[in-house]
């Protein structure tokens, strides 16, 4: 990939960066319409899943909206605080969250509130059958959406004609889940009356930390979970540029991989995590110095991540070890614990020298402020202790403010998706 198409600014949302659901009207009789004509086109080369999904979005947003347009004002989210009194009375938007093997679904107010939410995981299902399996995760999409809305609703305290607006994930994630939230979040629509609002999942996730803390643009972001890595600098609500991404596997599948190779479901403690969270935990009794992981893309002058080999290493690594213990069936080896905090102990790394290599261009190309730097970090391997720690670490080193979203929040989940 060529320097200037590698650095270009591009939006994560791409069709749907014009989320601006904070509207306001030009006339107080005239009702709330979350519509936006300028739907731009779909960026074929970043997060592509389908374009005949997209084309099918966009018909049945212009199908369903029936309200005139010319009556209605679009505000851009970071100006909803100029709005005035009588424009910013209660809203509530339902965000619906189905991209991958997590069922969400929140009420989050115009400020920022949750008012309700609701979550349903089938993490301890997808552990049982040794990874996520994309028609049994849309089975259960389908078997609980209606029921995690619905109690998502409850929870608020209102009514489905409460809800001003519907936001739903339609990208990235597993194609099969993603058309349950879509098709549950089409049928509220119709039945309610009320618009739809696509959601990119990585640019929800980018934005969340907003949520609780106070965070000013421009600011540096490293989104890790089970599908993605990237690291960009956040501009604006719908500007990013694009620093570095994962080239084949993600960190988050790179821990779960490593954590059925190893059978830690079948240690008593390990039961029902996830792979993080299992290897995190074996962490915490092991030596990160028992075994030596190789560096990846040091000799790259660019800010993209690579996971695969740091997974095939640690593949061969219990391969060996099964071997020379004589480890075999579903037993776990003694040493679990050191491989494992050896191998977190590489993504670490080779996170750290991503990161350091975006904050010296950031500085180098003058992207962030002088004072009062951030880093945000986000997405459900920023759940991980050891990870957080080591990258506070580095910022105190640049004299940069690392940000976390609550563990809650760095998950899938419906309030990002509503916010």
């Amino acid at each position: 990939m060529s320097a200037p198409l590698r650095h270009a600014t591009f939006s994560l949302m791409s069709y749907s960066r014009y989320r601006c659901i904070k509207t306001a009207t030009l006339e107080r009789q005239t009702n709330l319409c979350f519509w936006n004509t300028n739907l731009p086109s779909l960026d074929l080369s970043c997060y592509l899943m389908s374009y005949r999904f997209y084309c099918q979005c966009y018909r049945y947003l212009r199908r369903s909206s029936k309200i005139n347009k010319s009556k209605v004002a679009l505000l851009p989210r970071n100006n909803r605080n100029n709005l005035s009194t009588d424009a910013c009375t209660p809203r509530y938007v339902l965000g619906i969250e189905t991209s991958c093997d997590d069922t969400g679904a929140a009420v989050v107010d115009y400020h920022g509130n949750i008012i309700g939410e609701a979550l349903n995981s089938q993490t301890r299902i997808h552990v049982e059958m040794g990874g996520i399996i994309p028609i049994i995760a849309r089975d259960l999409h389908k078997q609980n959406i209606a029921n995690v809305v619905d109690e998502a609703i409850k929870n608020a305290k209102l009514s489905n004609q409460d809800i001003e607006a519907i936001a739903v994930t339609t990208e990235p994630g597993l194609a099969l889940s993603l058309f349950i939230g879509v098709n549950h979040a089409k049928m509220l629509a119709s039945k309610y009356r009320k618009p739809v609002i696509p959601i990119h999942h990585m640019e929800a996730h980018a934005l969340t930390v907003r949520m609780v803390e106070r965070v000013e643009f421009p600011y540096l972001v490293l989104l890790v979970s089970g599908g993605h890595c990237l690291l960009a600098l956040a501009q604006d609500v719908n500007k990013f540029l694009l620093l570095g991404r994962g080239l084949d596997d993600s960190p988050g599948d790179a821990f779960d991989k490593t954590a059925r190779q190893m059978k830690l479901k079948n240690l008593k403690e390990c039961a029902g995590l996830s792979g993080g969270e299992a290897v995190e935990l074996m962490a915490k009794t092991g030596n990160p110095k028992s075994f030596q992981f190789p560096g990846v893309l040091s000799q790259n002058r660019d800010c993209n991540f690579s996971f695969s080999g740091l997974k095939f290493h640690a593949k061969n690594l219990i391969f060996q070890e099964e071997l020379k213990q004589g480890i075999d069936g579903g037993n776990v080896l003694p040493n679990a614990g050191d491989i494992c905090a050896s191998f977190q102990d590489g993504i670490v790394k080779h996170l750290l020298h991503r990161i350091r290599r975006g904050l010296l261009y950031s500085e180098l190309k003058q992207l962030l402020p002088a004072e009062n730097k951030t880093l945000v970090l986000s997405g459900g391997v920023a759940s991980n202790m050891y990870i957080r720690q080591e990258i506070e670490n580095l910022c105190q080193h640049f004299n940069c403010r690392l940000v976390c979203p609550p563990p809650k929040l760095c998950t899938d989940n419906g309030v990002m998706i509503a916010w």
